[in-house]
């Protein structure tokens, strides 16, 4: 059976979850997305995805994504993307029925691994339907930490030194001469920095290397940036929206994922503590990698200020943190931009 949506809305739907280490992100910022959602546009379809990676079309209380019961839910059901782009929507098997719903657009709300790689991406472009955010290329290339500084630098904005190692290395004696210490050293494919550590010392370095293994089977080790780190949310495409510039303060350590999503010792300054000037030559540069990284719809992109007011590219978040305190949103509420009307700014864009 084939089921259509309202003629007079667009059927977006929105995946959450997903099996990667930042499933607990994931249903946080989706929940704040539903919300957000203009309901009397858009007919809203949702499809969790387990920690392990099971899809399934969720009609059940959205409270329950929140508190991760969701999947708990007898408003669960099997589900999957269809590949065939003459469908152009879901398959959801249903009380002893297979039934194919039309999705105009799909607005994945899934932090890290396979959410933010390119993958359900990938998945979703195969079935035809429309992408709200960035696409294939762009976020395979913003989760490789590696390239997408190789790609930048070659077009003259400063990246930090680093090194790609895999797991046939045992001799890191050139690459610390090389970056010096503190090095970072971080899973080349991850997100909300897990598996990163600031290694002081030698000694600490193997430990280090292990640790950012059990996420990925390539790390990245890269120098040490002597400054404070600032970012840059973007919107749109033709006519770009570019937020308000905000800044980490720390007290100690570095921006992990306790103090991303507690603020236990650090502060978020927005906006930052930075002249006119240095905000706009660094609201340029966040443009600039948001078009050589082929970007789309939205990101926040990152970077380092240095002692001597250099800026040095760090990442592009292609599906940053979206709950109402997160950076994103409030970059762009800086000027003058509300939580709903930013969600329904981006949906907008790619239907």
């Amino acid at each position: 059976m084939i089921l259509g949506s309202d003629k007079m809305k667009k059927s977006i739907l929105v995946l959450f979850g997903g099996n990667s280490p930042e499933y607990d992100v994931s249903l946080k910022s989706a929940y704040s997305v539903i919300n957000s959602i203009n309901k009397d546009l858009y007919d809203i379809k949702l499809i969790g995805v387990s920690r392990s990676g099971d899809f399934y079309l969720y009609e059940g209380d959205i409270e329950k994504i929140r508190n991760d019961t969701w999947h708990l839910d007898k408003n669960c059901y099997d589900a999957l993307i269809s590949g065939n782009t003459s469908e152009h929507g879901i398959v959801v098997f249903k009380n002893d029925e297979l039934i194919i719903i039309h999705i105009d657009a799909a607005f994945p709300i899934l932090h890290g691994k396979n959410g933010e790689d390119g993958t359900i991406q990938g998945l979703l472009e195969l079935g035809g339907i429309p992408i709200i955010g960035c696409g294939v290329l762009s976020s395979a290339l913003c989760m490789d930490k590696y390239r997408a500084h190789k790609l930048v630098e070659s077009m003259g904005i400063k990246v930090p030194k680093s090194v790609l190692i895999n797991k046939s290395i045992n001799d890191f004696s050139n690459h610390i001469e090389y970056l010096g210490f503190p090095i970072f050293v971080k899973p080349l494919k991850a997100g909300s920095s897990f598996g990163i550590t600031k290694v002081e010392d030698k000694k600490d370095l193997f430990k280090a290397v292990d640790k950012a293994f059990e996420y990925d089977d390539k790390v990245v080790l890269e120098e040490n940036i002597d400054g404070f780190e600032v970012g840059c949310a973007v919107l749109g495409n033709e006519k770009p929206i570019i937020g308000e510039v905000d800044e980490i303060e720390l007290s100690k350590g570095f921006f992990d994922y306790v103090e991303k999503y507690n603020l236990k010792t650090s502060k978020i300054h927005m906006p930052a503590r930075i002249t006119e000037e240095n905000a706009k030559v660094i609201k340029e540069t966040a443009l600039k990698i948001y078009k050589i990284l082929d970007c789309k719809d939205f990101a926040r992109i990152d970077m380092f200020i240095t002692k001597d007011r250099d800026i040095v590219f760090n990442e592009v978040n292609t599906i940053p943190g979206f709950t109402a305190h997160s950076r994103f949103p409030n970059m762009l509420k800086g000027i003058g931009m509300d939580f709903d009307e930013i969600v329904n700014k981006i949906i907008s864009l790619a239907v």
